[in-house]
């Protein structure tokens, strides 16, 4: 019960950190950060992820180990699964919200898949959060319980051991993800191939040679891409053809606010096959 308490603080504050990462998101470039500061999401994503793991995770197991070497008897076992009862059934409700808001969002993508690719931390921090709490108060109930029929109060130390152990996966699985965020992640393979596609949808440019792409945030697309323009164009109209080639990237991927297109020559023997431009290429149907 004191495991699940602690839980229970430790997620209400992670939704605190979560909101203030979505606040200080949207402040404006400065100077010092002419990006902006949408990665704070992910930051305060990752003090989530550490505080599961800290005020979670460790006192648990901490709170574990005491008990079973150190067994009690539960004193008032009605009051435990009367509070637990409330408990699962006010998470339920959460688990049910986050399950509906996600699916407003991953499209065909399975569980795995959404927790694994999604560029906005929230949510899959909230799902997981919810499952792992629904999931520990299982654990608390089973451990109160066998505390109770059998009288031996080591049963409530493993329920608190377990809990500890299923807030450390979950706490590795945000902390991992989120270290890929702050990172630096590309855009999925999707929204390459529609960059790619709008850059060579204008007879100005003959081809993409090189694409780099990374989140700034969830909401916030930086496009690098090397493109081939022919060697007899004028230089006014190179940047004419830039320009017409940024604001088709925005149309089809409206995120897409920090684009840097650079022109050059087309040389096949300098060709990169890993490179992001080559394989939307290859995938593409030839027109």
């Amino acid at each position: 019960m004191l495991a699940e308490s602690v839980h229970s603080v430790a997620d209400s504050g992670n939704q605190g950190l979560l909101l203030l990462g979505r606040s200080r998101a949207t402040r404006a470039e400065t100077e010092e950060h002419p990006f902006g500061f949408g990665r704070e999401r992910y930051f305060y994503a990752f003090v989530v992820a550490v505080v599961l793991f800290t005020g979670g995770a460790v006192f648990s197991v901490y709170e574990g180990i005491h008990k079973v070497t150190h067994p009690e008897p539960v004193d008032s076992p009605a009051v435990a699964f009367v509070v637990l009862a409330i408990a699962i059934v006010l998470e339920s409700f959460s688990l049910r919200t986050a399950v509906r808001e996600s699916n407003e969002v991953r499209g065909r993508h399975g569980w795995f898949a959404f927790i694994r690719r999604a560029k906005a931390p929230e949510l899959p921090a909230v799902l997981l959060e919810d499952m792992a709490a629904l999931v520990g108060l299982g654990f608390a109930a089973v451990g109160v319980g066998l505390a109770v029929i059998t009288g031996n109060g080591v049963w409530d130390g493993a329920g608190s051991l377990a809990i500890g152990a299923l807030l450390a996966v979950v706490a590795v699985i945000l902390a991992v993800e989120t270290k890929s965020l702050l990172i630096g992640e590309s855009a999925s393979a999707e929204v390459e191939r529609a960059i790619v596609a709008a850059l060579e949808a204008g007879g100005e440019v003959e081809r993409v040679i090189h694409l780099r792409t990374m989140h700034m945030g969830p909401e916030s697309l930086l496009v690098a891409a090397k493109i081939a323009v022919r060697g007899c164009d004028r230089a006014d109209a190179v940047a004419a053809g830039i320009d017409a080639a940024e604001g088709r990237v925005r149309g089809a991927v409206p995120i897409a606010d920090m684009i840097y297109l650079e022109p050059d020559l087309y040389q096949s023997s300098r060709a990169d096959a890993t490179d992001p431009a080559v394989r939307a290429v290859r995938r593409r149907p030839r027109r």
